[in-house]
């Protein structure tokens, strides 16, 4: 992977330093200002009769975006974290190694540069460089600066490259974070402890999904990844914490589109003696945090959808197949008729599909999910579907459930939880039989939960919200690529010469 002629040509340059006595990848760097920061002392010069002040000394740092060579003189831009910088040196300057830099600097390479602040003819606060020295040359060519990084694969596959090329890219993963840390400070101030629970697990449970298996050699057992915390974080439940939640990572072995990826993050909470309606209206107010700090309009575009967080709607799971949908209600009560109505729309559904609750998850995910634009919960999800909620008091075919849909895809999942053991112990059962007819999403029996449940759980309501979907819809982001720093892609053919190289 070094045979590419371009990278040879900034080896031979890496050489060069180094006959010269300069290490071409120096780890001492002196830097005591950032960019941002140097730029924001320095406004006042522009101010000053002669618009520069030599007195003032800083040491800047950061990558070469720019480079412009003139006979004796250079103006070049570096970029770090917090901005972009012009900066000019000269033979007169740097004397001897202005001539060693003009041979050997390039764009990509990070450099450091000591001088004071000065205004250029043009208008441009820039730093006047006394020294440059090259922390660390690049021996790969950065893309052409007015293109730059065009190909979608290669920005999932080098975010690095992305992250050098594309400022918007590091503002949207900053925002990420930003994001995150006000996520754990909302639960915090409202009396909520973060935990932190198993990631390897000997049960598959928690969510309806296929895992990723794999074996504990020491212990000589079969492990798998989790696929949702839910079962462990109601166990603390059980042992006396009344709030609690869990930011992390969840497994699932399951395709890879725009709005799934193998591993992703959600937040899960518990909230002992609060129920459902609690939730959703934590859930408003949740947002609400979120849009205040971010400083987001209430109206909010994603794509060509204009979303207004002001217009929260509720709507049954069955009114939303009628009203929404547009599914004939005779139809919803017969199963034969309800897969008629899917063949003949084009829907395949899987064979063990076979009682109500499923087919109207069918239903739904086809003719209501991506009409749904503005924040809505629906809610009284059919029990068969719902096997870790609470039956409804008033029809114990529904569970306790809703979930939360903003701009056509699910965001948010909650219920008030099952706390009667011999329930969840038929629950279970159930699971099993449908794994036994090949619904490979089915769940283990995990008899210690029902134990945990048998010493008493409070009455108790959890929710799980898609860390990458929320900040999907508050980038304006349309792929989830776009929102993990390293989505997960099938890999390359190893690179075994300049032609892999790209």
């Amino acid at each position: 992977m070094f045979s590419n002629e371009y990278v040879k040509l900034r080896m031979q340059k890496a050489s060069k330093l180094k006959e010269s006595g300069f290490n071409p990848y120096d780890h001492n760097s002196k830097r005591d200002t950032k960019i941002k920061e140097f730029l924001e002392k320095n406004k006042d010069i522009y101010e000053l009769e002669n618009k520069r002040d030599e007195n003032r000394k800083f040491i800047v740092a950061g990558r070469v975006k720019f480079l412009r060579l003139m006979g004796k003189a250079a103006f070049f831009k570096i970029e770090d974290e917090s901005g972009m910088l012009q900066v000019y040196m000269s033979k007169n300057d740097l004397g001897d190694k202005f001539n060693l830099l003009k041979k050997t600097l390039e764009v990509g390479d990070i450099v450091e540069v000591k001088g004071y602040p000065f205004v250029t003819k043009t208008g441009e606060l820039s730093i006047h460089a006394d020294d440059v020295k090259i922390l660390t040359k690049s021996i790969h060519p950065l893309p052409e600066k007015f293109h730059g990084l065009q190909d979608v694969e290669t920005k999932y596959r080098q975010r690095y490259l992305d992250m050098i090329m594309n400022k918007e890219t590091r503002d949207r993963f900053m925002l990420r974070s930003k994001i995150i840390s006000l996520i754990r400070e909302f639960f915090i101030s409202k009396g909520f402890l973060e935990v932190e629970t198993p990631m390897l697990h000997t049960i598959v449970g928690g969510a309806n999904a296929r895992p990723f298996m794999t074996h504990h050699n020491a212990l000589d057992i079969d492990m798998n990844l989790r696929i949702a915390p839910e079962l462990f974080l109601k166990r603390l439940i059980v042992g006396g914490f009344e709030a609690v939640f869990e930011l992390n990572r969840n497994f699932r072995n399951e395709g890879i589109d725009h709005t799934h990826n193998p591993e992703f993050t959600m937040i899960e909470f518990y909230w002992a003696y609060h129920t459902m309606e609690d939730l959703m209206k934590l859930t408003r107010e949740l947002f609400d945090f979120l849009f205040e700090k971010l400083n987001l309009p209430k109206k909010l575009e994603y794509g060509d959808m204009i979303i207004d967080f002001d217009d929260w709607k509720t709507i049954t799971y069955r009114d939303a197949l009628i009203n929404i949908g547009k599914i004939p209600e005779e139809i919803l009560e017969d199963i034969e008729k309800m897969k008629k109505y899917l063949k003949d729309a084009g829907v395949e559904i899987e064979e063990h599909i076979d009682n109500k609750g499923k087919l109207w998850a069918e239903l739904f995910d086809e003719f209501v999910e991506d009409k749904l634009i503005n924040p809505t919960f629906v809610t009284e999800f059919p029990i068969e579907i719902s096997p870790l909620a609470r039956r409804s008091d008033k029809n114990p075919e529904f569970a306790e459930r809703f979930e939360l849909f903003i701009a056509g895809r699910e965001i948010a999942n909650g219920f008030n939880e099952l706390n009667d053991p011999l329930d969840q112990y038929e629950r279970f059962k159930a699971q099993l039989e449908a794994k036994k007819k090949g619904d490979e999403e089915g769940m283990d029996m995990d008899y210690d939960y029902i134990r945990a449940l048998q010493y008493g759980m409070p009455p108790t309501a959890g929710e799980g919200i898609g860390i990458d979907r929320l900040v999907m819809l508050l980038t304006n982001s349309h792929s989830i690529k776009d929102v993990i720093l390293f989505p997960t892609m099938k890999p390359k053919k190893e690179i075994k010469d300049k032609d892999d190289i790209h």
